[in-house]
């Protein structure tokens, strides 16, 4: 069979990976794809990104399903188009997809159904937005309402910080339409976790826990990033805090969107704070897989992918059970001179071998912000690549994953040298309080 999915970047590069190991699987058509899908045999890089002219497409090529990686054309409606001509895909309708494109509707829905999160008020008058602040003190969390690809946070320390990101939002509209309206919620202290689950609309189906790394720098510092890194599964995550997240978090929502009349289809993706008591908080929804956790979840996954996606779509996930290797899966993200405020296109990459992409089968480097253009692999995003590696531990995952990111080259290139340490850190405090 013939499958469509829809993006670009690395989330989607990493599920038409994985989706192509099942047998069932003839080609894979990414669109618009990447320089990394270009060099994939089982893939086709699809230049289309209009969801008129994809609907077309998967119509006129007999597509079996689509699966939509990012979250631009789900807040368009893409799957409402598909589903109005019964073309099979995978996703959140647009008014589900709310949950994601609107941070004041995310907000006010989990305060509508009890789901613990921050408290928070929503302005869209810039002077209002500052007396809050100024009342509510720091560290205090500003975020844009709308999409902007995973940047539009600001953890203000301090209230003159909070101020300046209420002025850049709401008075030189740094990101355009989705800033003109601004969430501002208390500052929540802890560990972040990512837990994501399929839904089709009653059911859900975990993926592994995951955690990345938001920050530009090394130790957590810096300006925030659409991820520099991350690891599956994450140690965090105790079973105890498995079980309080679907129970408080999860569920709630698939419910609570059904009880509203959305019933909620595709990637759930709940960004969590762990506080010190193992109290986890929602953060923020979104309606897709993270980028980078794609990269190490796809890793970790051997059950026959294709066959998961279709009982999604069909409504019959409480039918299927994910196999999952044990070992843990790591992703370093390699990433363009500028990111995140400016990016710099066009630098050339080196070290990547030409027929494929792979350093051996534990090993694969995912592409996100690449072309390949006259036989040359160019940088062409923020995000570049991100070298993700199997193995039996975090620590050798870590080490493993670094090893082969010294054979891949670009000017201006930008990664984090300490992918994991929080886990490394935990196992290591695990063990000195059972010396």
């Amino acid at each position: 069979m013939k499958l469509l999915v829809v993006g670009g970047g690395g989330r989607e590069h990493a599920l038409a990976w994985r989706l192509a190991q099942s047998p069932r699987v003839q080609k894979i058509y990414v669109a618009p794809g990447n320089g990394g899908t270009a060099r994939e045999s089982a893939m086709e890089n699809l230049p289309i990104t209009g969801i008129e002219e994809l609907a077309r497409f998967a119509a006129d090529e007999g597509i079996a399903f689509t699966v939509v990686g990012p979250e631009a054309p789900l807040a368009a409606g893409i799957v409402d188009l598909f589903r109005s001509r019964e073309l099979p895909i995978f996703g959140p309708t647009q008014a589900a997809a709310q949950l994601e494109s609107s941070k004041d509707f995310a907000k006010a829905f989990m305060r509508r159904h009890g789901i613990p999160t921050a408290d928070y008020q929503t302005f869209t008058d810039a002077q209002a937005a500052r007396d809050y602040v100024a009342a509510r003190g720091a560290p205090i969390v500003v975020k844009a309402d709308g999409l902007a690809a995973g940047k539009g946070v600001v953890v203000a320390q301090t209230v003159a910080q909070a101020q300046a990101a209420i002025d850049a939002m709401l008075g030189d509209a740094a990101f355009g339409a989705a800033g003109s309206r601004v969430v501002i919620e208390d500052f929540l202290a802890g560990e972040e976790a990512s837990f994501i689950v399929m839904a089709d609309g009653s059911n859900v189906l975990t993926l592994a826990t995951s955690q990345d790394h938001k920050r530009l720098l090394d130790g957590d510092q810096g300006p925030n990033t659409g991820g520099m890194g991350a690891y599956s599964p994450a140690p965090l995550v105790t079973p105890e805090i498995y079980a309080r997240v679907l129970r408080e978090i999860i569920r709630p929502t698939v419910e609570g969107m059904a009880a509203e009349g959305i019933a909620f289809t595709g990637f759930l993706y709940a960004g969590l704070m762990i506080d010190a008591a193992g109290k986890p908080r929602a953060l923020e929804f979104n309606c897709r897989l993270g980028d980078p956790e794609a990269q190490p979840i796809m890793m970790r996954i051997k059950s026959d992918y294709a066959t998961v996606i279709e009982h999604a779509i069909a409504g019959t996930l409480d039918q299927v059970e994910l196999e999952w290797d044990r070992r843990t899966a790591l992703g370093v993200v390699m990433s363009a001179h500028g990111y995140p405020a400016d990016p710099r296109k066009g630098d050339r990459i080196d070290g990547l071998p030409a027929n494929g992409n792979s350093f051996g089968s534990d090993t694969m480097v995912f592409h996100a912000g690449t072309v390949e253009r006259d036989g040359h692999l160019l940088t062409s995003g923020g995000r570049v690549l991100c070298v993700t590696v199997l193995a039996d531990s975090v620590k050798m995952a870590q080490g493993r994953a670094y090893e082969v990111l010294q054979h891949i080259s670009f000017d201006g290139m930008h990664f984090r040298r300490d992918i994991g340490h929080r886990a490394i850190s935990r196992r290591a405090e695990g063990r000195q309080a059972q010396g």
